[in-house]
């Protein structure tokens, strides 16, 4: 597989937190398909396509990275993919597992970030 797609959907927190979460998966997986924009929504998604292996990402979490609430992220796509995403999360923000699933070629993971 020579191309590798991360979807991202968050449930919680403000337009601000998705972006925050968002921008901290950039250093791995390179640019989304677009900032989550809608303020008014309650479930916010971003795409990202990369190349078939995610770049490790050591940068430590960047100021202005707290979140005003909690948010619940669903990350899916391949196992490497889910894997650096969750790892990304955790090292950013502190996550809390809560839940995977997996198939033939995909992977699930739900995460719980909190302030």
């Amino acid at each position: 597989m020579s191309d590798t797609q991360l979807t991202v959907t968050l449930n919680g927190g403000g337009i601000d937190d998705a972006r925050a979460i968002v921008r901290a998966l950039e250093g791995v997986f390179g640019a989304p398909d677009g900032l989550p924009s809608d303020e008014r929504a309650t479930v916010r998604t971003a795409t990202f396509d990369s190349p078939g292996t995610p770049r490790s990402s050591s940068a430590p979490p960047t100021a202005g990275e707290a979140l005003s609430a909690p948010v619940t992220v669903t990350v899916q796509g391949t196992p490497q993919a889910v894997e650096a995403a969750s790892e990304t999360l955790s090292r950013v923000f502190g996550a809390r597992n809560e839940g995977a699933a997996s198939g033939d070629q995909e992977r699930e993971r739900q995460l719980l970030l909190a302030p």
